[in-house]
């Protein structure tokens, strides 16, 4: 069991895409974080939302099942708290109701529908925390601050500017509903998709981040810090990865023309090709070209020449908050 100072908890992230669960061990004093579980699963919760405004029954049900097998986890680990937070799909959802209703039975929690606001910042939170003692002993420079935090999900983008010092008195924030399963579902009809289709959703993208410009300081940003699926997945395909390794995806650094060169590649084929690469899970093969998309087009027009993949995010940022509300 953990020493008296640490704190077992257990958070799961509920995307659009993926149902994420991390058990770990958080000491507040000494501001560690020990993971004990990680897990990911393919559930695409948000299937069909954007056209029909619901939660499908099949996607209801493929949840459910999935949190049955986290809760006998998490009982088993004897978490001290669980928090589960939930984001663009079920926010988008009229059934939302629905979706509360399993959780609580199966989880004896209330979901917390997050604002993008509050994702956005759980999600900066879990990513910076350890980016000032990182160089993975490479002899480069520690990322700098201010951090732009871009956290690609399957229903929305979460874009934040701050610094982890300040992220306490506020961070600047804006969610966009880009996202890969959106932008798949909205223009990317075949397979490949046509240049056309490609142009339609590379022009929706466009327009999202004309607002981001205009709403957050992103031209004072020294480095951009990518998270969730889309990301780390295009970083493990550009690292040339046969198979997905976390442990050198983490913090990896990867250039504008990498990016670009790797996102082209993934447009230009079809599933059988995307599904050909290693380090691609199969419940992403069919979204990952609009996920990498959105970050290459980020990179284009706010001119970053590297960005900083990290696997910590808005899950281990949950797992911080239950941490913050026992102290």
């Amino acid at each position: 069991m953990p020493e008296a100072k640490q704190r077992r908890v257990a958070a799961i992230d509920c995307g659009t895409n993926s149902l994420r669960l991390l058990i770990a061990d958080i000491d507040p004093d000494r501001g560690t974080l020990i993971d004990l579980h990680r897990r990911m699963e393919i559930v695409r919760l948000g299937q069909g939302v954007d056209a029909t405004g619901r939660l499908a029954p099949e996607a209801l049900a493929r949840t459910f099942a999935m949190l049955d097998e986290y809760a006998r986890t998490i009982r088993d680990s004897g978490a001290e708290a669980v928090r589960l937070v939930a984001t663009s799909a079920t926010r988008d959802a009229s059934n939302a109701s629905e979706f509360r209703a399993g959780v609580r039975r199966i989880l004896g929690v209330d979901p917390e529908v997050v604002s993008g606001a509050e994702e956005a910042y759980l999600s900066f939170r879990g990513a910076t925390a350890e980016l000032a003692g990182d160089d993975r002993e490479s002899g480069r420079p520690h990322p700098e601050p201010p951090f732009l935090v871009v956290d690609i999900g399957g229903g929305s983008t979460e874009f934040v500017f701050g610094t982890p010092e300040a992220a306490a008195r506020g961070l600047s924030v804006i969610s966009m509903n880009i996202g890969s399963v959106r932008l798949t579902e909205r223009h990317l009809h075949d397979d490949p998709p046509t240049t056309g289709q490609v142009a339609a959703a590379t022009a929706d993208i466009d327009a999202a981040l004309t607002e981001v410009a205009a709403a957050i300081p992103v031209s004072r940003a020294r480095t951009l810090v990518g998270l969730a699926g889309s990301v780390t997945t295009l970083t493990a395909v550009a690292l040339n990865l046969d198979h997905y390794d976390p442990f050198l995806v983490h913090h990896a650094r990867i250039g504008a023309q990498r990016v670009h060169e790797v996102t082209t590649d993934l447009l230009t084929k079809n599933h059988a090709g995307r599904a050909a690469f290693g380090a691609i899970h199969p419940g992403r093969v069919d979204v990952i070209a609009a996920g990498s998309l959105i970050m290459d087009r980020i990179m284009n027009r706010f001119s970053f020449p590297e960005m900083v993949a990290s696997e910590h995010d808005i899950l281990d940022g949950i797992a911080w908050s239950l941490a913050s509300r026992q102290a």
